[in-house]
């Protein structure tokens, strides 16, 4: 099967701690949110926590 074309995102792989799975299920779930929204962020907000201590 053909990957579908991805024109503002990119594919990668990561792994979850497995207490942090059903809660991240959860959280989409209840919010409506789609999980890709949720973890761009998460990034955003590690990347502002992060680059602030530079």
């Amino acid at each position: 099967m053909a990957e579908p074309f991805l024109k503002n995102r990119t594919r990668f792989t990561s792994s979850l701690d497995n207490k942090l799975v059903p809660l991240f299920n959860e959280l989409a779930q209840k919010t409506r949110i789609p999980k890709s929204r949720l973890l761009d962020e998460a990034i955003e907000d590690l990347l502002k926590k992060h680059k602030s201590k530079e």
